[in-house]
């Protein structure tokens, strides 16, 4: 089942309508992984607002359609609760908003009636199988969390909330190894056939953990080149500019 498909998406930063996303195309099915690579500025992580819907952009012309619903003009919470989830790449600090509290909230205005009981116990399993401190669960929204610590709240968050499609936005940018297995584990756990990935990343580290199906290079506001893992070793290995020659002299 295509979950996602984005057609020719531009988009504009809304207060100079300076064009950051030049023509996008992407295909998502369900059971998929798609990593994205590109050098800093490419537009990656705008990319992935305006997927969300991010005021901060404007469509300029394109379409994006999830689960076969057009969601353009779709506001960000219209867009989570049919199934999208954005991981921040800097997540915010959010003081009087407790994590445990801000989850359970969060999964009942998405319509779940699970007691509250069992929600809070699924919420210290996940954190415990990712190796977040029990007390951070009751701690304000990663206030006083360290870099590597909000990035496992923002995984805790993904498993708890189960959206169709999950966009991780450098979820492993600043790890140290320990973590970053953790995290790897936790994605890798929750992939199943129904659901989908999207993961944005400068390097193969991640992805030696997390088999992508798919490796895109992304480079001035577009989609340059698809292929398989061996992308991203590619990369590793010659660089962007590397992989730019040997494709235009392909």
């Amino acid at each position: 089942m295509t979950l996602l498909e984005v057609r020719n998406l531009h988009a504009v930063l809304a207060e100079n309508n300076e064009e950051i996303l030049k023509g996008v195309n992407l295909t998502v099915r369900s059971g998929e992984i798609h990593a994205i690579m590109g050098p800093n500025g490419s537009g990656k992580s705008t990319f992935a607002n305006v997927l969300m819907g991010n005021p901060k952009y404007t469509v300029t012309e394109g379409t994006m359609r999830f689960m076969n619903k057009n969601i353009s003009r779709l506001s960000v919470d219209e867009r989570a609760r049919l199934g999208i989830f954005l991981s921040f790449q800097q997540p915010q600090e959010i003081s009087g908003v407790k994590l445990r509290s801000f989850l359970m909230a969060a999964s009942q205005s998405f319509g779940n009636k699970t007691p509250l009981l069992k929600m809070s116990q699924e919420v210290d399993r996940l954190a415990y199988n990712i190796g977040l401190e029990m007390e951070l669960i009751d701690r304000y929204l990663n206030v006083g969390f360290s870099g590597g610590e909000k990035k496992k709240a923002e995984i805790v968050q993904m498993c708890f909330l189960k959206p169709k499609l999950a966009i991780l936005d450098e979820i492993d940018s600043g790890l140290d190894i320990d973590a970053l297995k953790s995290i790897a584990r936790s994605i890798n756990e929750f992939r199943y056939s129904e659901n989908a990935i999207i993961l944005i990343t400068h390097y193969k580290r991640l992805l030696e953990h997390v088999e992508p199906d798919y490796v895109h290079i992304y480079v001035n506001g577009t989609m340059t080149i698809t292929g398989g893992k061996e992308l991203s070793v590619e990369v590793e290995e010659n660089g962007y500019e590397g992989i730019f020659g040997s494709a235009k002299g392909a």
